[in-house]
């Protein structure tokens, strides 16, 4: 079969240059397919010659990006007449129902290149063994300085390169939206291929590497090799990468190591200080491991950026306020994004969090229009609370507030509506400044109202 014309897009990726486009592109050009890339957090589709292309592939891997792609599918499928709609990621199966129904012909998971080459070929997917990873082919992608970049504590920035080192993950934590595809499953992707990558984005001016593993530590014999490998090569590179609070406490050891080869932070899905929470989203670590890992990161050097989902069927006032006074008290404002405490808990189509028993009873029917399960909680006010904190955080970054302005916000409208006064908060009690991408992180939650309409322009 000769060469086809090919579409791939990315809806969104935390601003991110989105590896799922490049890896794919490296793959179908070596088999001399035309491959256009469309990132459309950075541009838009073509208003012309959407008819042209064979195959048109969107790349699914986050929530958000999946609510996006819902939006421009059936302009999609009137347009591109003769092209074949593929999507693909860990967003893509658990929706397949809806995206067949918006026109899409096929739908494939996050493990989706053979199949997709299977595709420009004439072939059937699934009957070729497992994806061999080649170095990502990034031409055709905006620059690195458009996405997101490092900001420094003292004011300064670096320019930012994304790497990925491995897929999947070894842990069922039941609101992770990798779980129902992977179930479990994690492969380390060739050290060679990582460091080629790296050194792509090295050559157009990358300083820092963020590595989009859902956790670095799964393989850490890998992860160290790598780390050691890239700084003999590029030793004033500096990189961050997504650990979990139990393997900071379980790799205690080799955190100077990580420090050494130039980590600069961590982020970890603390999600909450509540047992019972913890307990629910069966996370492998208890409310009183969040303080010992924070202190090994910083006994070692690292900054440490943790992430909550505040906002689940199970959050009271009271236990939001502790939340808040956690983050005060072990000194993390300024580590963690004030999104990061007014968000809600995102319940998909085949989430793990449905097995637990009476769970449902929180939920009401799934709905297209949020891709999951919407839930209210058993306390009005909760539900009241989160949508003003929301509306708080946007207004505090429209506003250019810095962390503990908007933290205080937060503080002041969670007493509030407990009924209480808000106690001072200490000038110092914001904690170190560390450096952060621009870009906050998050997932397994609710995308919000800012966020969608930024991120739809392109759409």
């Amino acid at each position: 079969m000769g060469g086809m014309k090919v579409l791939l897009i990315s809806p969104y990726e935390l601003g991110r240059q989105p590896f799922s486009l490049a890896h794919a592109a490296a793959l179908l050009r070596a088999r001399d397919h035309e491959v256009v890339l469309i990132d459309l957090a950075q541009g838009s589709l073509p208003r012309e010659g959407l008819e042209d292309f064979d195959l048109i592939g969107i790349s699914l891997g986050m929530h958000t990006a999946t609510r996006i792609a819902a939006s421009l599918l059936p302009m999609l499928r009137r347009k591109a007449t003769q092209a074949r709609l593929v999507c693909y990621g860990v967003y893509a199966p658990p929706n397949q129902g809806l995206l067949e129904g918006l026109g899409v012909d096929v739908v494939l998971g996050p493990e989706f290149e053979n199949d997709l080459i299977a595709l420009t070929e004439d072939e059937e997917p699934g009957r070729r063994a497992k994806v061999t990873f080649v170095v990502p082919d990034r031409k055709g992608l905006p620059a690195l300085t458009r996405y997101a970049h490092l900001q420094l504590p003292g004011g300064g920035r670096k320019t930012v390169g994304f790497v990925e080192a491995s897929r999947g993950c070894k842990y069922l934590c039941r609101h992770c939206p990798l779980v129902p595809v992977y179930e479990g499953r994690f492969r380390a992707i060739p050290r060679e291929m990582v460091i080629a990558d790296a050194e792509q984005q090295i050559a157009k001016g990358a300083t820092h590497l963020s590595f989009g593993d859902p956790d670095f530590l799964n393989g850490p014999t890998h992860a160290l090799r790598l780390l050691e490998a890239l700084h003999e090569r590029w030793p004033e590179i500096t990189f961050d990468a997504t650990i979990k609070i139990s393997h900071i406490l379980a790799h205690r050891d080799l955190l100077p190591r990580l420090r050494e080869f130039g980590c600069l932070f961590m982020t970890t899905a603390a999600e909450s200080f509540d047992d019972t929470v913890l307990g629910f989203l069966d996370k492998g670590h208890t409310g009183e491991d969040i303080p010992h890992a924070v202190a090994l990161a910083r006994q070692a050097g690292i900054a440490i950026a943790p992430t909550f989902v505040p906002f689940t069927p199970w959050t009271t006032l009271e236990g939001y306020i502790a939340l808040l006074t956690q983050v005060r008290d072990l000194g993390l404002i300024n580590g963690v994004s004030p999104i990061q405490l007014a968000i809600r808990l995102l319940v998909p189509q085949g989430s793990y969090l449905l097995r637990i028993p009476g769970f449902q009873g929180h939920l009401k029917p799934f709905t297209d229009a949020i891709l999951g399960y919407p839930w209210a909680s058993p306390d009005p006010r909760v539900d009241m609370l989160q949508a003003h904190l929301q509306a708080w955080v946007e207004h505090a970054e429209g506003e250019g507030r810095d962390r503990l302005s908007a933290f205080a916000g937060l503080w002041r409208l969670a007493h509030e509506a407990a009924g209480r006064k808000a106690p001072a908060l200490a000038a110092d009690c914001a904690g170190p400044h560390i450096p952060r991408l621009s870009e906050p992180w998050y997932c397994c939650a609710e995308p919000t109202t800012s966020q969608l309409a930024r991120c739809a322009v392109g759409a």
